[in-house]
């Protein structure tokens, strides 16, 4: 499995919603697609399984954070599903993110594992609420650093971070640890509750290994041309 192309965020409520979009791309168009949690929690496990029937990859991101067996056990669920990507908190530890490891593989039994990616800070969060409500006084890029560093001590795959930082990691981890960033949209376009935001191109420059997309290309008006632009800017980039 290999990220080679932009992430499309699938944040629609429903099914109905979701095939509806899919449906509008050609059928050899195999799209790489995160399944967040309010399409999860809303239709399950089938939902992926549907998607995944489709020919295309799924980037699952539920984000998991509780005690190590807790992690494994559901991790070890995500497994059987198929999911091609997932995410946990590294600020649940070490410990839990090599319970996750340990689960996700029992899981898979065999087939090929899904790659695991470490939340470090979400880019809705800046330097103001991390003082302020994380009571971490360090600037955020270092809170950042530490986790990523962290997750690949535990044999994370990669870390999910801003495109402002994906550089720093990068110089600190090597280019075989995933640099997955949100926060991107085209030059002009609405930020939304995002703080750290970049266009697909200043990502990709910034070396970030892949991009996440969302409103960009489910809040257009044409999106196969939306997702058309950013892949585009992508490629060109790199």
């Amino acid at each position: 499995m290999k990220i080679n192309r932009p992430i499309i965020a699938l944040d629609f409520p429903n099914r109905i919603e979701t095939m509806k979009f899919l449906a509008a791309f050609p059928q050899d168009e195999h799209l790489f697609v995160k399944i967040g949690m309010e399409l999860y929690y809303s239709e399950g496990a089938d939902m992926v399984r549907e998607i995944k029937s489709l020919g295309h990859d799924v980037f699952l991101d539920l984000k998991c954070h509780d005690i190590p067996h807790t992690v494994e056990s559901a991790m070890r669920v995500l497994g059987k599903i198929g999911v091609d990507l997932t995410t946990l908190h590294a600020s649940g530890g070490t410990e839990m993110m090599c319970a996750a490891k340990n689960g996700l593989l029992d899981g898979s039994s065999g087939k090929e594992s899904a790659k695991i990616l470490a939340i470090t800070q979400l880019t809705s969060i800046d330097q103001k609420m991390l003082k302020d409500e994380q009571l971490v006084d360090v600037p955020l890029k270092k809170s950042v650093l530490h986790y990523a560093k962290i997750a690949k001590k535990a044999e994370m795959d990669g870390v999910v971070c801003s495109a402002f930082e994906s550089k720093e990691i990068f110089a600190e981890t090597g280019n075989d640890f995933l640099r997955v960033t949100p926060g991107i949209r085209l030059a002009g376009g609405e930020v939304g509750d995002q703080k750290r935001v970049m266009t697909p191109d200043e990502a990709a420059r910034n070396q970030s290994s892949a991009i996440v997309v969302g409103r960009t290309i489910t809040q257009a008006k044409d999106r196969v041309s939306a997702y058309q632009t950013v892949k585009k800017l992508w490629e060109d980039a790199k």
